[in-house]
């Protein structure tokens, strides 16, 4: 009896050390857990600006799913006269309601749980500048099959998000709510 005690208080001390761990990694974990504002996913997009301009020629990725440091590398005004091949350029007036709309509501600065996963595994290294780079974006893909998505007419990358999350306009990246194009029965 005291030996299986003595295990279930090990087990509780290890249990408690891991959650510290994760809790001593938020960026202000109280004033994070004591917010009822927080939510799971990603803030969605809510800036028409943002919205129309990135959308325009591919999907308006919310700035939760990248760190403020990737938007300033992103939206610098040199990096979009050359953005992934394209001139993305913009005027100053619209460049800065952009910078500053990604600035606000990256992922370090979200009270959104997704978007504080995606802060933690980018906190240290080189600024990701597509979020296919995010190590904890590649692993929550890790175990999809390649044809279901660099060989599917219907996705091609993982950078086309909304291809696959059926909700991903709403902020909800959730496997529950994932449908891969011409791949009904995955799961």
């Amino acid at each position: 009896m005291m030996m299986q005690n003595k295990f279930k208080a090990a087990l509780l001390a290890a249990a408690l050390l891991m959650s510290s761990g994760a809790a001593m990694a938020e960026q202000n974990f109280w004033q994070w857990l004591g917010n009822f504002s927080r939510q799971k996913g990603v803030q969605p997009v809510d800036n028409k600006t943002y919205s129309d301009e990135c959308g325009s020629c591919h999907y308006a990725y919310p700035p939760g799913l990248l760190p403020s440091k990737s938007w300033a590398k992103l939206l610098d005004e040199k990096a979009l006269n050359d953005h992934f091949g394209e001139n993305a350029s913009l005027d100053k007036d619209t460049l800065k309601t952009i910078y500053d709309y990604a600035m606000d509501n990256a992922a370090e600065k979200s009270w959104y749980k997704r978007s504080r996963k995606i802060a933690l595994a980018t906190e240290d290294g080189d600024a990701p500048i597509r979020i296919t780079e995010v190590s904890y974006i590649k692993r929550k893909h890790h175990d999809i099959p390649e044809k279901m998505i660099k060989g599917n007419k219907d996705v091609k990358s993982l950078s086309y998000c909304n291809a696959c999350h059926t909700k991903a306009d709403k902020g909800i990246f959730d496997s529950d709510t994932v449908s891969i194009p011409n791949y009904p029965d995955w799961d």
